[in-house]
């Protein structure tokens, strides 16, 4: 077997390869880059599922970053059990070839629970008392305590929101450096977050300084990862989920499906309004660029369909028909897909009075909001003082007082300025895979299903 590392540079694409990222150009040179056909959605959980298994989302049955739970009649995202993919994984099929096999999967998603040798992921904890502790959960048990000793407490408030930086890329690869010194896995996986940051706040224009900076920070970071794996005898491959692409404004799908009077809402303490899904005719799970439609009735299928596609920004609606030519046929996904233009998103928001949104609406909340926000990435350009404000609501709640750290805005979805989720029209704007090994690369793209076993071939060819 050959020792392989397989680097997830999140948003990174072959038009981003060059001047800025010296390390990341140099493999490409000494191996091969090749465009990498994603799958729809191109959003992380999808994606990385299709990567590891080798199926469609079809098939292995994660629909988006969530879903709308029937049995549960609730929409839930960014879960983490690996049992929620279906299918054989890399590892699981790694090992059947040689049972001495072992691997380490690094924050790549559906990361608890999985028959990986080792991994470690974000995973905050949640008192009682309503704050939320930075932490993560790694596997074996006693790898949390040696990285958190190495390391410190897991930077989460740096891994998502608006202070999302290159600390949390380096505190992932340092963890990752510390599992291949100390366990030697055959394979290592490591997901590299910070692009995604402001590729999505700034749109992906290479004239702007700061994204510059962002690629030399996350070519320094993968330069640490290539040098150790050449000081190991690894081979190398470097692996993106999708690319980004410039947005103009969000399209707010449930607002019109309410206007129609196909969205059902329950009314909470202080007038906030709680999406009731269970009463709902139809609602949409939004996620990046794509948008699950759930219909209660189906005999109005066609009914929402042609709202839906009525909307400005909306480029299409799939049906039975389309889902199963684009391989989203699976019973979590809506009744309907919708696809937006290239330049917008879906926004989760169902409320038609601001002063009515829920109250975990302004604040970074990925489970509770039954949707994708990118805004959790802005602070609210309304507020005056947004450093002395934030810092003052911490505080009151490290003296043990429930505060609301509600400083999001509702106001304005033009803040986002680079989405994803549909494939790029531009094969350079989209996701790829540099190997190391260019004789193990196909001449054009790669295919996402092929991905598993173009890694194994890294390991056992």
């Amino acid at each position: 077997m050959q020792k392989t590392l397989v680097i997830l540079a999140v948003g990174l694409a072959p038009d981003l390869v060059g001047k800025y990222t010296p390390n990341l150009s140099k493999l490409a040179e000494r191996g091969a880059m090749r465009p990498l056909n994603t799958v729809t959605p191109a959003v992380t959980c999808t994606v990385q599922s299709t990567l590891l298994t080798g199926l469609p989302p079809s098939e292995h049955g994660a629909v988006a970053n969530g879903w709308y739970f029937r049995n549960l009649s609730e929409v839930l995202l960014w879960r983490q059990p690996n049992q929620l993919v279906t299918g054989e994984k890399i590892w699981d099929a790694a090992k059947a070839r040689n049972p001495d096999f072992t691997c380490a999967k690094m924050f790549w998603w559906y990361n608890m629970y999985s028959t990986a040798d080792y991994s470690a992921t974000p995973r905050p904890m949640y008192p009682a008392d309503g704050r939320k502790i930075p932490d993560h959960y790694a596997h074996p048990p006693k790898l949390h305590d040696e990285l958190d000793a190495k390391l410190g407490q897991f930077p989460l408030f740096k891994f998502w929101g608006p202070v999302a930086d290159i600390t949390s890329t380096n505190w992932i690869v340092q963890s990752t450096l510390h599992v291949m010194e100390t366990r030697a896995p055959t394979l290592t996986l490591t997901y590299l977050p910070h692009l995604d940051y402001n590729l999505q706040r700034l749109g992906p224009d290479l004239e702007n300084p700061r994204l510059q900076q962002d690629l030399r920070e996350l070519d320094a970071a993968c330069g640490e990862l290539i040098e150790a794996a050449d000081r190991t005898g690894h081979r190398i491959v470097v692996v993106s989920e999708y690319g980004i692409t410039r947005a103009t404004d969000a399209v707010h799908i449930n607002r019109a499906l309410r206007r129609e009077g196909l969205i059902a809402v329950r009314p909470e303490e202080f007038g906030c309004e709680i999406l009731d899904t269970g009463a709902s005719e139809a609602f949409a799970v939004a996620d990046h660029q794509i948008a699950h439609i759930y219909v209660k009735n189906p005999e109005r299928i066609d009914e929402v369909a042609a709202l839906v596609q009525s909307l400005d920004g909306v480029e299409s609606v799939w049906g039975k028909e389309e889902k199963r030519t684009n391989g989203l046929d699976h019973p979590r996904s809506g009744e309907l897909v919708a696809v937006s233009q290239a330049d917008r998103w879906f926004s989760y928001y169902y409320w038609l009075d601001d002063a009515r949104a829920p109250d975990f609406a302004r604040t970074v909340d990925i489970h509770r909001k039954p949707g994708y926000d990118p805004v959790e990435l802005f602070v609210d350009p309304d507020l005056r003082f947004p450093k002395l404000t934030a810092g003052w609501k911490l505080a009151k709640r490290k003296l043990g007082q429930r505060q609301l750290m509600d400083i999001i805005s509702l106001k304005d979805t033009q803040l986002v300025k680079g989405t994803h989720g549909r494939i790029t029209d531009d094969p350079d704007a989209g996701p790829l895979v540099i190997s190391s090994e260019a004789g193990l690369l196909p001449e054009g793209a790669v295919e996402a299903t092929d991905f598993k076993a173009l890694v194994l071939d890294h390991i056992f060819s």
